[in-house]
């Protein structure tokens, strides 16, 4: 699935519409949450889950930790 998204202004912030089938597409409605990640590519987005937000945070975590240990083994 590829959509064009619009910015829109709203208030004082920013905000993107999403349309009815990405909604579909991503099982999600008015209220849930939705988490953008990082990728090679661009960017990620998925609903959010617990388990995934659980995950994350263990990475984060670990990854400041090993933060230098990572860079050399990435050498």
């Amino acid at each position: 699935m590829v959509l064009d998204l619009k910015l829109r202004k709203i208030g004082n912030s920013v905000g993107l519409v999403l349309p009815k089938e990405a909604l579909a597409h991503l099982k999600v409605g008015e209220g849930d949450t939705l988490t953008l990640t990082a990728a090679q590519d661009g960017v990620r987005l998925t609903a959010a889950s617990r388990e995934f937000a659980k995950s994350m945070a263990v990475f984060e975590s670990l990854n400041r930790r090993y933060r230098h240990t990572l860079r050399e083994l990435a050498k």
